[in-house]
């Protein structure tokens, strides 16, 4: 029977199998050969690089501490890689971990002369007043992948030791503390022994371990499972793909859009941003609570560029990259309740420090960053890296804008779940009382518990010059994954037909098939967006250097 005949709800959660803690956590020894550390960032994005810096910059001016060890753990081959972002960037925080520079020497692309905000229908537009938390002026666009580069940079020459192309497979722990890591082996084969080419783990020992794993990191997840550590709504995601495009007609505004090709019940909208030297940066994000299960991110973003309001900035212009990654949306009730443990810190993306209404969270994860890192100094200078002394930056968070701006937007994304007219009138008036409408939280389900209706999907045949298929997107994110890598995604067995169906449609990297009533799994797609992680089979991490080697995203 197919997806399109059965007409049942589905309930992702319903098939999606249990976090694999036991595999992210390990209680044995690290070994003789382990890297000793004094501090270790476990993700080279934003966060975990403006964290090393500002440590390193600490530690440099205090002749009593003598010698501190920092280093980044980064799977991707080379920092940037991996990160993907609008970005219209709010330049406050590079402001405080590098005050003596101006804006202009920074690795942005130009400063937001002009926003606009469309409605769209399939055919039209109609210009709406840019909202408050939209407006843009005194930001500046930038691309994330150059600002993880220059910002590895200025690390290196501050002395952090940056090890690229190893992921954290697990996290070492001895009764409640994280004691280090150990990282992804390399060379394995399909069946997962070693093959030509293989290297064992390796383990790295810290004092204190940051998790900045971005979006869905599993060892984050793990830990806050072993820690019993919760939220008032659980976390709640949105999938984004982006294109970079070299254009023959100039973007001089920075332009977002609601509506088509969105269903009206799913949260989410399109931008249209200048790059500077003719490029522009195209990109669509869903809210992954949407009820269809045949919506496709992917094949909405293709159907976008047949709009007028964007096809006359495409046209003559050619796709340079593409890319996917998922954003947490649920805002300052999927905070987790406590951000420190003994040994360890949670930063950035990993925590959710996103602002949904104003799109922003580059700067949040940055100061998170920074803010581990002057509590993590005044540890190592007590000799003291437990619980209760790292419980400092659980109170440098409150007292800073990241829980100012995301406590006054508490409730804006969540109104959404009420449809998009509904929706969009809570949110304005929660806008004009800076979220004391309504007096509670809205509680939320789990994306993944969320009902799909079993929709029929709609066809669309791309030209392969404007619009494309998964697998021609893929080739354009650089994805250099061997074909013979072990399956990294943890599935159910035996999932039904129309399961199958919503996990194809769901992923925008054409990792999943269906052959007769079967789920196939095409893991070397994978370009590691944990849309998969968030509503189907588990992600774990594979070999390092692996995914995508995205340049300009």
């Amino acid at each position: 029977m197919s997806a399109s005949q059965s007409g049942k709800p589905l309930r992702p959660s319903d098939w999606q199998p249990a976090l694999p803690v036991d595999r992210l956590l390990t209680r044995d020894k690290p070994g003789d050969e382990a890297v000793p550390l004094d501090v270790l960032f476990v993700g080279g994005g934003p966060a975990g690089l403006s964290g090393a810096i500002e440590l390193a910059r600490l530690v440099q001016g205090d002749s009593e501490l003598g010698e501190v060890e920092i280093g980044v753990l980064e799977k991707a081959e080379s920092l940037g890689e991996h990160c993907l972002s609008g970005a219209v960037v709010n330049p406050s925080a590079m402001r405080e971990l590098f005050p003596d520079l101006r804006d202009a020497d920074f690795p942005f692309q130009a400063p937001v002369k002009e926003d606009r905000v469309f409605f769209l229908t399939e055919k039209g537009k109609l210009r709406l007043p840019t909202p408050p938390t939209m407006r843009n002026h005194g930001n500046w666009v930038a691309s994330i992948c150059e600002i993880v580069r220059w910002l590895g940079e200025k690390a290196e020459k501050l002395g952090v030791n940056l090890f690229t192309g190893f992921p954290a497979e697990a996290l070492y722990v001895e009764d409640a503390r994280v004691t280090g890591v150990r990282t992804a082996p390399v060379g394995l084969d399909r069946e997962g022994n070693p093959g030509s080419g293989y290297s064992p783990p390796t383990d790295l020992t810290a004092k204190v371990t940051v998790l900045s794993e971005g979006t869905r990191g599993p060892l984050t997840q793990a830990w806050l499972d072993w820690q019993g550590v919760g939220s008032e709504n659980p976390q709640i995601f949105a999938l984004g793909v982006k294109e970079l495009w070299e254009l023959k007609r100039p973007l001089n505004t920075v332009i977002h859009t609601m509506g088509w090709p969105l269903p009206r019940d799913t949260f989410g909208g399109s931008w249209l941003y200048p790059m500077g030297e003719g490029y522009a940066s195209l990109g669509l994000v869903a809210g992954l609570d949407y009820r269809q299960h045949s919506l496709d991110v992917h094949v909405l973003l293709q159907k976008l560029k047949m709009h007028p309001l964007v096809r006359e900035y495409l046209e003559g212009g050619e796709i340079q990259e593409w890319g996917a990654k998922t954003i947490p949306e649920g805002g300052y009730y999927s905070l987790p309740s406590r951000l420190h443990g003994d040994g360890a810190l949670v930063v950035g993306d990993a925590a959710g420090f996103v602002d949904v209404p104003s799109l922003k969270g580059i700067h949040y994860a940055m100061y998170s960053g920074i803010y581990a890192a002057r509590t993590i100094y005044k540890a190592l200078k007590a000799g003291d890296t437990s619980k209760a002394t790292l419980s400092d930056y659980d109170g440098l968070i409150r007292g800073s804008t990241i829980h100012k701006d995301l406590r006054e937007t508490r409730n804006m994304r969540l109104a959404f779940k009420s449809g998009f007219y509904l929706g969009g009138a809570k949110a304005w008036v929660m806008s004009l009382t800076k979220g004391d409408v309504p007096g509670s939280m809205i509680a939320v389900e789990p994306d993944a518990a969320e009902e799909r209706t079993v929709t029929a999907e709609e066809p669309f045949n791309p030209d392969g010059k404007t619009t494309f298929t998964k697998l021609d997107a893929v080739y354009r994110s650089g994805n250099i994954t061997r074909d013979d890598i072990p399956v990294h995604l943890v599935a159910q067995d035996d999932v039904p037909p129309e399961v199958a169906d919503f996990y194809s449609h769901m992923c925008p990297a054409g990792v999943y098939e269906r052959e007769g009533d079967k789920l196939v799994i095409n893991a070397p797609n994978c370009i590691d967006c944990k849309a998969t992680d968030i509503l189907g089979p588990r992600w774990t991490v594979k070999e390092g250097g692996t995914g995508p080697k995205y340049k300009r995203m």
